[in-house]
């Protein structure tokens, strides 16, 4: 939770730097797991409430976590491929259908460059 908490209070928009494998991969879990209590959360209020008041109520909260999360993410995934040595406009291949995802999914489970490069020292030092 400390990683989770430490990108989106500390490093919420920074985009210098470099992150390590742990603090983007555990962003990433407590990331995931808002949107798993976000959607049952949804799917209470959705039968609880009628239909179309819980679907209303649920895209809107949905919207303000995804909103939310957008540029921590985007950040914290910048600083990760500056730690694999690697520039953070490479992570507009995530545009390229099917396999621009799985590049950046290479890339962010490869350990980072040891000691310092031009994005800043090791942060495992």
């Amino acid at each position: 939770m400390e990683w989770y908490l430490k990108v989106m209070r500390d490093n919420y928009a920074n985009f210098n730097g470099r992150a390590r494998r742990k603090e983007y991969w555990m962003f990433s879990l407590f990331y995931f797991l808002f949107l798993m209590v976000a959607g049952i959360i949804g799917a209470l209020l959705m039968t609880a409430l009628n239909s179309e008041a819980g679907v209303g109520i649920f895209g809107f909260l949905m919207f303000i976590g995804v909103l939310a999360h957008l540029v921590p993410g985007l950040a914290v995934t910048v600083r990760r491929l500056h730690d694999t040595g690697k520039s953070g406009w490479l992570y507009l291949l995530a545009f390229i259908p099917y396999i621009g995802s799985l590049i950046i999914f290479i890339f962010t489970v490869m350990d980072g460059e040891k000691g310092e490069n031009k994005w800043g020292p090791d942060p495992k030092a």
